[in-house]
């Protein structure tokens, strides 16, 4: 069986596990991951797992997860879905994208600090 994670799945995967890095809880982080499969696949998946419960099964592998890196745990999550018969497909990070955003909200603050000056400037002439 394939099971695809949409964009939105993953990304919000990715923003909560950047909380439970940063928080160092992973109660939330559990439950966004088993909102991002539909009831079929949590069905089809307990099926396959051994003691039937995918709340558990996501809980042994936050257990085996560092907590230091969401890209590892999707190779978690990947690994032990495999050993289950199931394989894991999401979009992969595009870090050209990732890259793109900083740029523009780094443009951004650039724009923003020479109107800043511009406007420093402005008020320097007006008060000579």
């Amino acid at each position: 069986m394939e099971i695809f994670l949409d964009k939105r799945a993953v990304r919000q995967i990715r923003l909560s596990a950047a909380d439970a890095i940063e928080e160092g809880d992973t109660e939330s982080l559990r439950e966004d991951i088993l909102e991002a499969f539909t009831e079929e696949q949590v069905e089809e998946i307990e099926r396959r797992l051994s003691n039937g419960d995918f709340f558990e099964f996501l809980s042994d592998i936050l257990d085996d997860w560092n907590g230091d890196d969401a890209d590892e745990l999707f190779e978690l999550l990947e690994t032990q879905l495999a050993d289950i018969g199931i394989d894991l497909k999401h979009e992969a990070r595009d870090e050209d994208a990732d890259d793109a955003e900083e740029d523009v909200s780094l443009d951004d603050d650039d724009e923003d600090e020479d109107d800043d000056l511009e406007e420093e400037e402005e008020e320097e002439e007006e008060v000579r």
